[in-house]
């Protein structure tokens, strides 16, 4: 599904090709209520996975389908359970439970849920950890439609009896692969124990391993298998797309933008961020640079969006900074570069970004900024896509100010080849009376580049960060009697403290693994976490001293490689 708005200003809700958008969807036999929020959304026709998925799930068929980030399955589930359920009800216990793998994906999930399903009164209910536990209660003692979980959080509250699915008439498992990849296994087969038999289960997931296959055999009833390939792999698009990294630490990254953008001069470019927070920050860091930037995000209503879009096709605006799912579905024609802020989390969701550039023959660029320890998830992305990502150094204030100059040149010899300069040929006579011809030129020359290029001598140099090889980082221990610290990533600046967890490499514990339970169930972020260390009956993870405690109870709630674990603050070595 495509969020980005028509491109004209007539009242009415069509396709380019002139579809009617809610004809399009009726096609699909959704009810009235969706079709109205559809084309208030200003969607345009459903997307493949969309298409094919929307019919069986009205019909209360079980589901297993693969799709990539960024395909719309989120509407390919939503739109027919928010069709099956009664409207307006009043209290009673979900009748659809969610299941996601991140905190950060449950309040996407849920955001969307309400914008579909508004006309329809739908409660939704997304619960994480991180989130006061008091307001889920109140909320699910009120009566909820639909539920939007982490796992963990999901198995906490019916552990508690607060959350009951005795009710239930759909589960959804999206991402199920991250969510295994993540430790969740043993929550998913916990939690679908507790509900009803006789239930549509539906699952989605980016990748089909065997695993997964398995889940599907045991949970699934006769499913409709659907496979929906991704939009655009990288390796088609490699011979119009330029890709390339800086490695660059998070305080010098708008300075690094800048420069940059600088450097390539863009057409228009799309950068992507993780939140609305930093969408709002870095649009206003770089309007301060001079770029004419617009943000786009979640927050914004459906005619600020229109607005914005507007800006950047007409040309007014050469620079969107969004999320990714503000950005789903856009397409710009005079699009030339992708600028990934940070590292996306998964290939997928790289090879989604860059696809927007590159395409009908134009050339593109996409560019990532990387933080020291994202390294290894840019060979990741090279190993998935087969392509290379070219780490490149930032460019110096002497880079600047050459790049400038040329600017600079280009610019006066546009102005001699095209412009009508007699006019101003009586002002070069009168100063050659006076000074040398090439003094006269060389002035002229100095006060177009001060015009053109301002502020150019005050900038200072960005650090080079050092490029950390795959064995470093996070190193895991390196057995008996070796350095708890692996020798690897050094200490985190400012007050920090080792988390104890009570598994370790004998349990198939990973820092992957680590990362993705604290970040699934607290507000913490992947690049706030520093070093892991993992030994064989344990592990330790280095975090700020600030959030010690939210950790410590995240990972008390979940499970880790389908374990629960000891989880305290370490003690240095009583137990080592």
């Amino acid at each position: 599904m495509s969020s980005a708005p028509a491109q004209h200003d007539a009242p009415t809700d069509t396709t380019p090709d002139g579809t009617d958008e809610a004809h399009a969807f009726t096609e699909l036999g959704l009810r009235a209520e969706l079709l109205g929020a559809l084309a208030a959304l200003g969607y345009e026709e459903p997307t493949p996975i969309q298409r094919e998925a929307i019919p069986p799930l009205l019909d209360g068929r079980d589901l297993l389908g693969q799709a990539a980030t960024g395909t719309g399955k989120t509407a390919a589930f939503a739109l027919p359970l928010l069709h099956r359920m009664v409207a307006h009800r009043d209290g009673g216990d979900p009748v659809a439970l969610v299941l996601v793998p991140t905190r950060e994906l449950a309040v996407q999930v849920s955001e969307a849920f309400h914008r579909y399903g508004k006309d329809l009164g739908a409660r939704v209910l997304p619960i994480y950890g991180g989130q006061p536990i008091g307001r889920q209660l109140r909320a699910l003692d009120s009566g909820v439609d639909v539920v939007v979980a982490t796992p963990g959080r999901a198995l906490d509250h019916i552990a508690r009896g607060t959350l009951r699915l005795g009710g239930l008439a759909t589960v959804v498992l999206d991402e199920a692969d991250e969510m295994l990849d993540m430790g969740f296994a043993e929550d998913i087969e916990a939690i679908l124990e507790h509900a009803p038999a006789q239930r549509q289960t539906v699952l989605f997931s980016a990748t089909m391993p065997s695993r997964i296959d398995g889940m599907a055999r045991q949970h699934l009833r006769e499913p409709v298998r659907i496979e929906i390939g991704r939009e655009q792999q990288v390796a088609g698009a490699a011979p119009r797309v330029r890709q390339s990294a800086y490695i660059v630490t998070r305080a010098h990254k708008p300075a690094a933008l800048g420069r940059v953008l600088d450097v390539e001069s863009p057409t228009a470019a799309i950068v992507f961020c993780r939140s609305r927070e930093e969408v709002d920050r870095l649009t206003e860091t770089m309007n301060g640079r001079g770029y004419r930037s617009e943000a786009l995000h979640g927050g914004m209503s459906q005619e600020q969006r229109d607005r914005v879009m507007g800006r950047l096709r007409a040309g007014t605006a050469d620079l969107l900074v969004a999320t990714d799912v503000a950005a789903r579905g856009l397409d710009v024609e005079q699009l030339t570069h992708v600028v990934n802020y940070d590292v996306p989390s998964a290939p997928e969701s790289y090879v989604h970004r860059i696809g927007r550039v590159g395409r009908a023959g134009r050339e593109g660029v996409a560019i990532t900024l990387a933080e020291p320890r994202e390294h290894r998830m840019l060979k990741t992305i090279e190993r998935v896509t087969g392509q290379r990502i070219t780490i490149d150094k930032i460019p110096t204030v002497a880079d600047m100010r050459t790049r400038r100059l040329e600017l600079t040149q280009a610019a006066l010899r546009e102005s001699l080849l095209e412009d009508d300069l007699d006019p101003y040929r009586v002002i070069v006579e009168t100063l050659t009376d006076e000074f040398d011809l090439m003094e006269v030129a060389l002035a002229a020359v100095k006060l177009a580049h001060e015009v053109t290029s301002p502020g150019s001598d005050d900038e200072e140099e960005i650090p080079q960060a050092p490029v950390r090889g795959p064995r470093e980082g996070r190193p895991e221990s390196g057995g008996r009697g070796g350095d708890r610290r692996g020798g690897g990533r050094p200490r985190m600046g400012g007050n920090t403290v080792q988390v104890f967890v009570g598994l370790g490499r004998r349990a198939g514990v990973r820092p992957q693994d680590l990362v993705g339970a604290i970040t699934g169930e607290t507000g913490i972020r992947g690049r706030d976490i520093g070093s892991i260390e993992i030994a064989d009956r344990f592990s330790l993870v280095e975090v700020p001293q600030g959030v010690a405690d939210e950790v410590i109870s995240g990972l008390r709630s979940s499970t880790i490689k389908g374990r629960k674990a000891t989880v305290r603050r370490d003690r240095g070595g009583d137990e080592r």
